[in-house]
């Protein structure tokens, strides 16, 4: 189903170009996405893997545009007065700059892209450029963007989840004893940083906590000495290495069976993983923190679904969820407040699946704002296999 529906893309994509003659003004949005057009598909438009061969590598890309495309489907309904763009950023022809250079870019008033940490930057400067908003959908780095008004993080940065987590364990932990298991590097030097700037800073009784350094290899034995069998210690991975997190999580499972009293508080890139389900984790309790929770129980995540179940044969990604969501929020923005939708990017209307908590983000040598980012974050739990906000 999902060769039928690329080869639908390419059409509807020729399709939206065509639209761009009409006569009526349309308030105009462009989409990039890696969907990887010219690797899969010939000059002549042959699929170039067999019927039943789908790369791994174009799922993400496709998956979001899925998403984007129900939203347009719905917004099309309500009789929306858009005329959307969609640019492919694998393209073998064009790069990103060329494209957004493009004569089909000319008025256009807003830019969503699902881009790389490499793009983030030549985004962020054709929104300057073009005074309009950028809405950067995936990547949780700012890329060096200073002083640009038109640029919105919907992935939430490091600091942000570190001042976050901090937050949350002052609220939930702060009377327990506190080990941040870490290994060495640049980013866990950062997480380290982070948290202690927050500690610093906050208005609230700063965390004790106390660093503890393991090799890859570290085992049940060095983690005992910082636990205790009659009071609950709170073991935070100070990595982003998910291998590093999921041996951490393994062996306090381990430990917990041996009546030692611990949780683990994790990072954002654990919402990646899936082997917490496995029996061996079992009696650990996992909490970390994410932007993008979706319990999928509204009316709209219900749909999405069973579309995706009856035509598809498969369940919906994240990606397709953040694709509706993003194109159908920011497309109503747009209708709303058209010129001036610059100007409410932090506006709280149009949140469908989860709540956005869009905020500024001010320079401190200067004061002046750098950019918008997403504030808001969920705090999951993972227990005995099953998953639930706690927040």
């Amino acid at each position: 189903m999902r060769i039928y529906f690329f080869a639908s893309l390419v059409l509807l994509t020729i399709f939206q170009d065509l639209k761009a003659q009409d006569s009526i003004p349309k308030h105009k949005i462009a989409i990039f996405a890696p969907l990887y057009l010219d690797s899969a598909f010939g000059a002549a438009n042959e699929y170039r893997y067999a019927k039943n061969v789908f790369p791994k590598f174009i799922n993400p890309g496709l998956e979001f545009y899925e998403g984007a495309q129900l939203a347009l489907d719905s917004l099309n309904k309500e009789k929306a007065n858009l005329e959307i763009h969609v640019f492919d950023t694998r393209s073998a022809t064009e790069t990103v700059s060329q494209q957004l250079s493009k004569p089909e870019l000319k008025n256009v008033e807003l830019i969503i892209a699902y881009c790389s940490g490499a793009e983030v930057k030549t985004f962020a400067d054709a929104g300057l450029q073009k005074n309009i908003p950028i809405i950067n959908v995936n990547f949780p780095t700012d890329g060096g963007v200073t002083s640009n008004p038109f640029f919105v993080m919907l992935n939430s940065t490091l600091k942000t989840q570190c001042e976050g987590i901090y937050r949350h364990i002052q609220k939930y932990y702060s009377l327990n004893p506190i080990i941040v298991f870490r290994k060495k590097g640049q980013l866990e030097d950062r997480i380290k940083i982070y948290f202690d700037e927050f500690g610093k800073n906050t208005l609230s009784i700063p965390l004790k906590l106390k660093y503890v350094d393991l090799t890859d290899s570290f085992t049940v034995n060095q983690l005992t000495p910082y636990l205790d069998t009659t009071s609950q210690t709170l073991c935070v991975a100070g990595s982003l290495d998910e291998n590093f997190g999921k041996r951490l999580a393994l062996h306090l499972a381990v430990l917990k069976k041996q009546k030692y009293k611990a949780a683990v508080m994790g990072m954002p890139t654990w919402d990646a993983i899936k082997d917490f389900t496995k029996p061996e984790y079992k009696g650990i309790e996992i909490i970390y923190s994410t932007p993008f929770y979706n319990p999928r129980t509204d009316k709209v995540s219900m749909s999405i679904t069973d579309y995706f179940s009856t035509k598809m044969y498969a369940r919906p990604s994240d990606m397709v969820m953040r694709g509706y969501e993003t194109v159908w929020r920011f497309g109503k923005l747009l209708m709303q407040y058209k010129s001036d939708i610059a100007s409410n990017l932090t506006r709280k209307e149009y949140n469908i699946f989860r709540e956005f908590d869009i905020q500024p983000v001010l320079n401190k040598q200067s004061m002046t704002l750098d950019y918008f980012e997403n504030k808001k974050l969920y705090f999951l739990k993972w227990q005995d296999g099953i998953i639930k906000s706690v927040n």
